[in-house]
């Protein structure tokens, strides 16, 4: 296989599971370093495996995205080892408890503002001069619109998610960073399966063939 992303070094945040973890794999394979980062050091350590079986290399960093400390330092090692990042890929997400709109409570809203904008948008001053100095940096979103019944809490904090990337879109549009957001196909996800308890999972996307299909918009 050819690899496209040697010598680059791809920080990947939520990538334990899922899409985030089936985007480490595809970058590694590619020859891209991976950092990756996410709370599951289970999930990681077995990434890893998979990472090296595959001839790839990662860097893990277990630590939660909404420890603001934490992921500045993480940011400042990348760029004391290696100078820069190359690519970002984000996933990391707090799933809210499915809930009546009348009933959210403030404790479950506090926790997604936290996970899926605060963090976020830290994150986006984080990485930006992180990755401002590679030849090509880029950065990759996933976006979801869950408009079904009781899924107000995750719907709205997924809302302020996709305003804050398209603007960050819009002010980059005649820089030479390319911020991607990227719609998935339904998989057979956590999240998913928060709010299709008991589907019928057999018509589902995997969330590797999901990155082998999403992901190639980094090679343009």
């Amino acid at each position: 296989m050819e690899k496209p992303f040697d010598g680059q070094i791809a920080l990947v945040t939520g990538a334990s599971r899922g899409i985030g973890a089936a985007s480490a794999e595809w970058l590694a394979m590619r020859g891209a370093h991976v950092v990756a980062v996410a709370r599951t050091v289970g999930g990681l350590e077995e990434l890893d495996d998979r990472i090296k079986a595959l001839g790839g290399e990662a860097t893990l960093a277990p630590m939660d995205i909404t420890n603001e400390a934490a992921m500045a330092h993480l940011c400042r090692s990348i760029h004391d080892r290696w100078g820069r990042a190359d690519i970002w890929v984000h996933s990391a997400i707090h799933v809210s408890a499915l809930t009546p709109a009348p009933q959210i409570t403030a404790k479950d809203l506090d926790r997604g503002i936290a996970t899926n904008i605060r963090a976020l948008s830290r994150l986006v001053g984080f990485v930006d001069p992180l990755i401002a100095p590679s030849a090509k940096p880029q950065a990759v979103f996933f976006d979801d619109r869950w408009d079904e019944k009781y899924a107000g809490s995750y719907a709205m904090s997924k809302a302020a998610q996709r305003a804050l990337i398209q603007s960050w879109q819009a002010e980059t549009a005649k820089f030479p960073l390319s911020v991607h957001l990227l719609q998935p196909n339904p998989m057979p996800t956590a999240v998913r399966g928060r709010f299709y308890p008991g589907e019928d999972r057999s018509h589902l996307s995997h969330p590797r063939d999901e990155a082998a299909r999403l992901l190639p918009v980094l090679l343009g």
